[in-house]
């Protein structure tokens, strides 16, 4: 048995491309040799039929009898060129599978070709966006694709975002942040080594809560991160790397609590969603995690922090038509007025509008202070 590889070519979108010879969406150079020597009775005949050289039609044919260990051409002097059985097996064969995948062969061209015409259009866009988990940059890739801007998304940690940043495996990063932490902050710590001035520039793109994620009527009462090291109560965490991780070890730090004491601080999950929906089935009393989330599952929230969610570039794209794009569509009055809808939102000031890192992070302290003697 034969592995069987597909592949794709583009032709003109006008019907200009010779030879004129039937054809399928999904086509074999093979096939084509094939059914020209059949229908011309010669080498000579099926090259000048397929517009290529004697010699390459030729040297191709041996090609394949090579690379498939059979014979298949008749290859007797001063007799025309005809199919051995095997050759004439094949074609055989690959009209069967048209005929039985013609419809799916069919709608898989016109999808390629749906999909592909993004890329030849020259007024549709497209951003590569890592970014931390957040349900309002869902709903901007709904709305961008809209408008011409297509976001290609992959969500992982805050930290691991901007680090595919500045590896160049991205166009922008997203990331989260309280809006007031000290620059003495385990956040501000981490963050600072990542972002350069005069290298990065942010934009503000919401704000939002974080907080705990509760059972309905909050049974245990629930308030603070204090009161997670009380018996019963059972925590699932977010993975490290990710910008709520790196939150709830702030405000550990902060507060003086030690990890250890919460039961389940080392049980992990990789997303508001995957933590909402293990407090909602009952394999956890509480978890770290955005409004929207407790909501989706029918959960109560209560707030902690107040947040501002970040989008970040490197200077030198600018200009670029992509990231003008987006700046115009977070300022625009029909995605801001979206944004103001959604649970757990708030419009940050600002929105969209392209500053440095000193301006949008006031917290953020760029010269060691002198420490008078």
């Amino acid at each position: 048995m034969r592995h069987i590889d597909l592949s794709y070519q583009w032709s003109p979108a006008s019907g200009t491309s010779a030879p004129q010879h039937p054809t399928s969406p999904l086509r074999n150079p093979l096939m084509d040799l094939l059914q020209a020597v059949r229908s011309c009775g010669s080498i000579s005949g099926a090259a000048k039929f397929l517009g290529l050289s004697y010699r390459h039609v030729w040297g191709e044919l041996k090609r394949w009898e090579t690379l498939l260990s059979q014979n298949l051409i008749v290859w007797e002097k001063g007799q025309s060129a005809r199919l051995t059985e095997f050759g004439d097996k094949l074609l055989w064969a690959e009209r069967q599978a048209q005929a039985r995948l013609a419809p799916q062969i069919s709608a898989l061209q016109a999808e390629l070709e749906k999909t592909f015409a993004a890329a030849f259009d020259p007024q549709l866009h497209l951003l590569t966006l890592f970014a931390s988990h957040d349900d309002a940059l869902v709903h901007l890739q709904q709305f961008s694709a809209r408008q011409a801007l297509h976001l290609d998304m992959r969500f992982c940690g805050s930290v691991d975002a901007i680090r595919a940043l500045n590896e160049g495996r991205c166009n922008i990063a997203g990331f989260h942040a309280p809006l007031h932490p000290s620059p003495q902050s385990l956040i501000a710590r981490t963050y600072k080594p990542l972002l350069k001035t005069g290298q990065h520039k942010i934009m503000a793109f919401a704000l939002r809560q974080q907080g705990l994620m509760v059972a309905p009527g909050n049974p245990l009462s629930l308030h603070s991160l204090q009161d997670l090291t009380q018996a019963p109560v059972r925590f699932i965490n977010r993975s490290l790397g990710t910008g709520t991780r790196l939150l709830l070890d702030d405000g550990l730090e902060a507060a003086g609590i030690l990890p250890q004491r919460i039961q389940g601080y080392d049980q992990e999950e990789s997303s508001h969603a995957a933590v909402a929906a293990c407090v909602a089935s009952g394999q956890a009393d509480a978890g770290l995690g955005i409004a929207s989330a407790a909501r989706s599952q029918g959960l109560d929230f209560v707030p902690l922090w107040q947040e501002c969610y970040w989008l970040v570039c490197l200077k030198s794209v600018l200009e670029s038509a992509p990231v003008q794009a987006l700046s115009s569509l977070l300022q625009s009055p029909s995605w801001q007025t979206l944004l103001a809808d959604m649970s757990g939102y708030d419009l940050a000031a600002a929105t969209g509008q392209v500053q440095s890192l000193k301006k949008a992070l006031p917290w953020w302290q760029f010269r060691t202070p002198h420490t008078p003697s």
